[in-house]
């Protein structure tokens, strides 16, 4: 492999790149717009669920009740009704998406010592917002049923009564228990891999199309080389768009940042070496632009988004997925960097994330250079 050459497809490809200000443009503007726009659409944090009350019983005790949840920074009670069809319209028309009942005996079956039941309607079209939903209202019930038990047993004097269990919980890492503080890393590996792997999918592509192709074979230039070249003109672009997306996590979102540089630098550079000769890949093995550019897109987009645990748990999966999940980069990026941002973890618990991606890296970098060997044959 000869530096000079290198060094010229690396000069060559700049030139390339500077030249394309909207390109250039697009590839460093894309990645700030995804990220705000995800950082801020994208929440999963479930608080404020909008509620309707429909009180039957109407006492002093129900309306207890109804303070417990009131005092809730998860529940925002929208008003009281008085009939079922008014909660139901509300849910069908996605105003509300909880109603909370009290029947008439609830007061009642306090004061005689029976069970006193209420009813809670949620909307389950979305599973999972109605169930931390329901989570939250579980706890609501709970700490207001031990607040009422105590205060028989004083009644009684029996004295306070102590729980039966005393749970003392403590979040790590990510304490004020906020989304962002979890999507927003994430995100940043689904946007180098897309940026990554659709700058340098056109390359290969662009040449045969616009007939330089030719040229380039009647000179004595290796695959290596070209791919290599390629790769580190692609390379110094999307190190800027690293920098900047972690700037912007760190600054506009205020994601706390626990670990080192060094170790945040070192995983990207890896990742994106990766990403880049995928890229490079594609291009070779695709006849036309368009089809680089859809290759692409789906064989970055869709596994980084849906498979790298970004949004979705994997351990959740069905195990055949889970194990497809071990080939796609972006599930050790993003493991490595929630490691960095969050858990201020190095090397010597991540050393074997960062052997797959350093591992990924030379595989893609081989086939790329065999692909593109075969094209040049």
């Amino acid at each position: 492999m000869s530096y000079r050459r290198t060094r010229a497809i690396l000069i060559k490809e700049l030139h390339h790149i500077v030249r394309d200000a909207r390109s250039l443009t697009m590839a460093l503007a894309v990645p700030v717009m995804m990220l705000v726009l995800f950082g801020f659409a994208l929440s999963l944090d479930v608080d404020r669920i909008p509620t309707l009350v429909y009180d039957q019983d109407g006492t002093p005790v129900s309306r207890e009740l109804i303070r417990q949840f009131q005092g809730s920074h998860y529940f925002e009670m929208l008003g009281f009704v008085d009939h079922y069809d008014a909660i139901e319209r509300g849910i069908d028309r996605n105003q509300i998406l909880m109603g909370l009942v009290i029947p008439r005996d609830y007061s009642k079956n306090l004061r005689t010592g029976r069970t006193a039941a209420v009813q809670i309607l949620l909307d389950g079209s979305d599973s999972n917002t109605a169930g931390i939903a329901l989570g939250y209202v579980d706890s609501v019930i709970q700490t207001y049923s031990l607040a009422l038990r105590t205060d028989a047993q004083n009644r009684k004097g029996g004295g306070a009564g102590l729980p039966p269990v005393d749970a003392r919980m403590r979040v790590w890492y990510n304490s004020s228990l906020e989304s962002k503080n979890y999507v927003v890393p994430g995100l940043m590996a689904v946007i180098l891999m897309i940026i990554a792997a659709l700058l340098t999918s056109l390359t290969i592509a662009r040449e045969r199309e616009m007939g330089t192709m030719e040229q380039v074979l009647s000179t004595p230039l290796r695959p290596a080389e070209m791919v290599l070249g390629k790769m580190l003109a692609y390379f110094v672009v999307g190190l800027t768009d690293a920098a900047v997306t972690v700037l912007v996590g760190i600054l506009v979102f205020q994601v706390p940042f626990r670990g080192s540089f060094l170790m945040l630098g070192l995983s990207t550079c890896l990742f994106l070496c990766g990403a880049l000769f995928w890229g490079i890949f594609v291009s070779a093995a695709a006849q036309t632009q368009l089809q680089a550019y859809q290759m692409g897109l789906l064989s970055s987009f869709l596994p980084a988004f849906l498979l790298s645990g970004f949004v979705y748990a994997i351990e959740t999966m069905p195990t055949v997925v889970q194990v497809i999940t071990h080939v796609v980069p972006a599930r050790y990026f993003v493991t490595i960097l929630k490691g960095v941002f969050l858990k201020g973890v190095g090397i010597e618990v991540l050393w074997s994330e960062l052997g797959f991606l350093a591992l990924y890296a030379t595989i893609v970098f081989l086939a790329a250079t065999r692909k593109l060997n075969q094209k040049m044959a």
